[in-house]
C-alpha cells in the first residue's frame, strides 16, 4: 500500500531492514490471558462431557500454537527507516508491502505499558491523517532508543533541518528547543483528584458487592446503615447506635464519600502522572501515564477549536481543563487532545496563544439563545408529572416522584437556557452552555468548514434558527452550534465565517 502518489524512493535489495524488538514474544505471552477466554466454552464442553483429562492437553496446546504463530508473526514482520519514508512489511502467507512518506506522517506518537516499560521497549504510532485508523500504522514493539531516534528523524525532516539525527542517536538536540508550557506535579494530581469525584464508582462497587455477596465470608454493605449497627453491636455499642441513628447515617455517607473521592484521585494518578506539556517546533507534545506511559504530539497548524470545561464546584476555586479538537487524533479513544486537564486561566492562556485561539474575556458581549431552547426539557417534565399524576389516580403513593421529579426536571431545564450563550470575537467565536458542567468552545472562523443553517415548526413562527458548523476533526460527538437566534443573526454571522473561511 503506498500513502501518497508523489515519487518515494524504492528501497534497495540490500537495504538495512529492522525487526521489532524480540520482547514482542514476552508482550505476546502477556496478551494470552485475555485470549485464552476464547478456551472457555471449549473448557465447559469437556468439563460437562465427563473429559477432564482432555482440558490440560487443550490448553498447552492453545498457549503453543498461540506462541509459534506469534514467532512466525515476528519473524515475518520488518521495517526500513529511509531518507523519506517508513517502509513496512508485514504477513505470514500473504504479504503487505507498505510505504509511508515522511511527508504524510502527522504524528508519532509513542506508548509505554507496564510491562513495555520494564523491558525497555514502546509502541511508536503513525497519524497520517488519511481519514480512520485503518490508514494509520504501528510498530508494536521497538527499543525505546530507536523508538526517539525514528520520532527525531521524521520531526527533522519535517523540520526543514539540514541533516537529520544518526539511526543511534537520541532527541536531545532537538529537545534543546522544546518550552515547557504546562505540567502535573503529585500535589496537583491530588487536588485534582479530590475535585474528580466519581459517582461511576460508587456504582461500580455497590454492583460489585451485589454480584459477589455470595461469595463473601461475610454480609455487610458500607451503604446499608443497618450494616453499621451489627458491627457496633460486637462492640456493645449497639444500643447507643439505636439511640442515635443519624451516626449509622453518617458512617454510610462518610464511606460514600471515601469511595468517590479515592476513585477520582487514583484515576487521575494513573492517567496523568509526570504530566508534561512541551512546546516544539511544530507541535505541542504531551508526555503523561504511570502504568502506561503515553507520548502524543499535537500538530499546531492542525488544531481547529479549543474546548474550555469545569465544573459547578470547580468553577469556585478557579479550575478548569482544555481540550484541542485537532485532526490528529489521540489515540483510538478519544478525538480531542485533554492538554491542561487541571489548571487556571493563568497556565490555560498562554497554550492557548500558541495555537493562535484566544480566551472571551468576562466582559465580552455574550448573547443568549431565545428560552424556546426549554423546551425539550419541559416535555419530559410534563411526562414524567402525567405519569405521576396517573400512579396516584390509581392508588399509587409513589406516583408523586415522578410529579416531583417533573418539578425539578422543568426547574433545572428553565434554569440551564440561561446558560446557552455565544459571543462573536471577530475572527473567532465563543459558544458556551451548561450550568452543571460548563462548557465553553472557542472556534475560530477559518477552521469552519461549513454552516448549515437550521429550522422547525417551532422555532419558525418565533422568527429563529440554529446555526450549526461542520469543523474537521474531534469527536463525532462534538458538534458546535448556536440554537434558537433570530434569523437575522443567524444569516450575517454565517456570511461573516464564511466570508473569513474564503480569505484563509
Amino acid at each position: 500500500m503506498i500513502e501518497a502518489t508523489t515519487a518515494i524512493s524504492e528501497p534497495p535489495e540490500q537495504a538495512d531492514w529492522q525487526r521489532l524488538h524480540p520482547a514482542t514474544l514476552a508482550l505476546a505471552i502477556a496478551g494470552l490471558g485475555p485470549k485464552s477466554l476464547n478456551l472457555l466454552p471449549a473448557v465447559a464442553a469437556l468439563g460437562f462431557t465427563g473429559n477432564w483429562m482432555w482440558i490440560v492437553p487443550a490448553v498447552l496446546a492453545f498457549l503453543l500454537l498461540s506462541l509459534v504463530a506469534a514467532w512466525f508473526q515476528w519473524l515475518r514482520f520488518r521495517f526500513l527507516v529511509g531518507e523519506d519514508a517508513v517502509v513496512i512489511e508485514s504477513g505470514v502467507f500473504a504479504r503487505q508491502h507498505r510505504t509511508i512518506p515522511f511527508d504524510r506522517i502527522q504524528d508519532v506518537s509513542i506508548e509505554q505499558g507496564l510491562l513495555a516499560r520494564a523491558l525497555g521497549i514502546a509502541k511508536v504510532g503513525f497519524e497520517t491523517g488519511a481519514g480512520g485508523k485503518e490508514n494509520d500504522a504501528d510498530l508494536d514493539a521497538i527499543g525505546l532508543d530507536v523508538a526517539q531516534a525514528l520520532r527525531t528523524t521524521i520531526r527533522a525532516h519535517r523540520s526543514d533541518t539540514v541533516a537529520a539525527p544518526a539511526a543511534g542517536a537520541t532527541e536531545g538536540a532537538a529537545a534543546d528547543e522544546d518550552r515547557l508550557l504546562f505540567a502535573m506535579g503529585p500535589r496537583r494530581l491530588l487536588v485534582a483528584g479530590l475535585f474528580n469525584f466519581s459517582l461511576a464508582a460508587l456504582a461500580v462497587v455497590g454492583a460489585a458487592m451485589q454480584f459477589f455477596d455470595g461469595l463473601l465470608p461475610f454480609d455487610f454493605n458500607i451503604f446499608n446503615p443497618m450494616d453499621w449497627a451489627d458491627i457496633a453491636e460486637d462492640y456493645g455499642l449497639d444500643q447507643w447506635l439505636l439511640a442515635h441513628r443519624w451516626i449509622a447515617g453518617i458512617g454510610a455517607a462518610v464511606s460514600l464519600l471515601f469511595i468517590g473521592f479515592a476513585s477520582g484521585i487514583v484515576t487521575m494518578l494513573f492517567a496523568n502522572w509526570n504530566f508534561r506539556l512541551t512546546r516544539e517546533p511544530r507541535a505541542l507534545r504531551r508526555t503523561r501515564g504511570l502504568t502506561t506511559r503515553t507520548d502524543v504530539a499535537v500538530p499546531v497548524r492542525r488544531v481547529q477549536a479549543a474546548i474550555l470545561i469545569t465544573g459547578w464546584f470547580r468553577r469556585r476555586f478557579g479550575w478548569h481543563e482544555l481540550r484541542l479538537q485537532s485532526l490528529a487524533s489521540d489515540g483510538e479513544k478519544e478525538r480531542d487532545h485533554q492538554v491542561v486537564p487541571f489548571g487556571r486561566f493563568a497556565e490555560i492562556d498562554p497554550v492557548l496563544s500558541e495555537v493562535a485561539i484566544a480566551r472571551a474575556q468576562a466582559d465580552a458581549a455574550w448573547q443568549r439563545s431565545h428560552g424556546i431552547v426549554a423546551l425539550g426539557g419541559l416535555v419530559g417534565a410534563a411526562l414524567a408529572a402525567t405519569g405521576g399524576l396517573v400512579a396516584i389516580a390509581l392508588g399509587q403513593p409513589l406516583g408523586g416522584i415522578g410529579v416531583a421529579a417533573g418539578a425539578l426536571l422543568a426547574a433545572a431545564s428553565l434554569f440551564g437556557a440561561r446558560f446557552h450563550r455565544w459571543v462573536d470575537m471577530g475572527e473567532q467565536l465563543a459558544i458556551r452552555r451548561g450550568w452543571w458542567t460548563p462548557k465553553t468552545t472557542l472556534l475560530p472562523h477559518a477552521s469552519v468548514q461549513s454552516v448549515d443553517i437550521k429550522t422547525d415548526f417551532i422555532q419558525r413562527p418565533l422568527g429563529l434558527a440554529t446555526l450549526v458548523f461542520g469543523v474537521p476533526g474531534g469527536s463525532a460527538l462534538a458538534a458546535h452550534e448556536i440554537p434558537a437566534i433570530p434569523m437575522a443573526t443567524a444569516r450575517e454571522l454565517r456570511a461573516r465565517i464564511l466570508a473569513a473561511r474564503n480569505r484563509r
